[in-house]
């Protein structure tokens, strides 16, 4: 057994050939698929009893924030609702780091404890 040399019509024989199968099992594939999708569905309906989901609860409404007055002057004061100086104080810095900004170029108005 040597290693034969094909000619150019048998190369080009031979790759069609090779095209047309690759694109056979391809368009099996995607008959299958379907035939698959609807058996799986249909076991795995039969498995599981049809039990009623639980109701979920609404999300309460976010609450409404305070509107500022936009004609009012920024004191540099802010007022800090639930949380201590230092908590206030960390809340700032991790701002400032995770947005790049430096804390001097930041404006607080008020931080609120959730």
């Amino acid at each position: 057994m040597g290693i034969t040399s094909l000619t150019p019509l048998e190369a080009v024989l031979v790759a069609l050939s090779g095209l047309v199968i690759v694109f056979l099992m391809l368009g099996i594939l995607c008959l299958m698929i379907p035939v698959v999708s609807r058996l799986t569905t249909a076991v795995a309906g039969r498995r599981t009893p049809a039990t009623p989901a639980a109701p979920t609860p609404a999300p309460a409404p976010a609450p409404v924030p305070e509107k500022a007055d936009p004609g009012a002057a920024y004191t540099g004061q802010v007022a800090l609702i639930g949380c201590d100086e230092k908590t206030a104080a960390m809340v700032m810095a991790v701002v400032s780091y995770e947005t790049g900004i430096p804390l001097d170029s930041l404006i607080f108005h008020r931080i609120r404890a959730l």
